[in-house]
């Protein structure tokens, strides 16, 4: 009975250790960003300012004004989390790379996945910051009118975006080099953004530009917010968005995966 007992108080001190270092990496991934302002600025203020300036300084010039400023808050929404992502995973996977921090930490008893778990807190808590800002924009400036348990909906599925737009930030922090990371991540970012309807409504874009816009996770995470809020013709089944973007996050994590152990590789080989 002793050693029963001897062995769940270890089993137990062991499980708050963990605890202890997933809560700390996260709470300190974050605290490294927030006092970063080359990330925060532009990650929590641009989608604000766009907003403020496409969804409620113009859309009150049109009749339509109320649907836009709704509108573009699953838009930019999704354009927060995704810049959030892209260059916390993406910048900071390959930075932390070239520095060598990541063989540093290969080298403790961290968990590997604490590392993980931390960045992705991170981009998570991010994301909700920006989402949280374009919502008061939108009820206190924007005039939107939407039940709060839609808003509570939509910004659940908008910063759950951060699985795949981080997956995919962490696929390039593992291929890229730290120089040349944020010149990729800009390639990615601001293209995705574009031809998936982000800044400007997808049925304004050319049709060539139209046909494209499902290749993208992003239009399918701004269709699925835009079927919440009732707005737009949707394009594709909740469904086949729900498929594209689990899809696209197992193909990222594996891609990343397989440059995780080339990196590993090119360390101890």
């Amino acid at each position: 009975m002793n050693a029963m007992n001897a062995t769940n108080a270890t089993s137990y001190t062991h499980g708050r250790s963990l605890s202890r270092i997933y809560a700390l990496e996260a709470k300190y991934e974050f605290l490294k960003l927030w006092r970063l302002p080359a990330y925060t600025i532009p990650t929590l203020t641009f989608p604000l300012v766009f907003y403020l300036f496409f969804g409620v300084a113009m859309a009150k010039k049109s009749s339509v004004g109320l649907s836009i400023a709704t509108y573009l808050l699953a838009t930019y929404g999704t354009f927060g989390v995704l810049g959030a992502c892209l260059f916390g995973f993406g910048v900071g996977v390959a930075m932390e790379r070239g520095q060598g921090w990541m063989l540093f930490k290969r080298a403790t008893p961290m968990p590997p996945l604490a590392h993980l778990f931390g960045k992705l807190a991170m981009c998570l808590l991010f994301s909700f910051l920006v989402v949280g800002g374009l919502f008061t924009l939108g009820v206190t400036v924007g005039g939107v009118t939407t039940p709060l348990s839609t808003l509570a909906k939509l910004g659940a599925v908008t910063v759950a975006g951060a699985l795949p737009f981080g997956a995919l930030g962490l696929m390039i922090g593992y291929w890229a080099g730290p120089n040349s990371a944020p010149a990729m991540v800009n390639l990615v970012y601001l293209p995705m953004a574009i031809c998936s309807g982000l800044w400007f409504p997808i049925q304004m874009l050319p049709t060539i530009m139209q046909k494209i816009a499902p290749l993208f996770p992003a239009f399918h995470l701004a269709q699925l917010g835009l079927r919440i809020l009732g707005l737009g013709k949707p394009r594709v089944e909740a469904g086949t968005s729900v498929v594209v973007l689990v899809g696209f996050t197992l193909l990222a994590l594996a891609l990343a995966w397989v440059g995780y152990r080339r990196d590993e590789g090119r360390t101890f080989g």
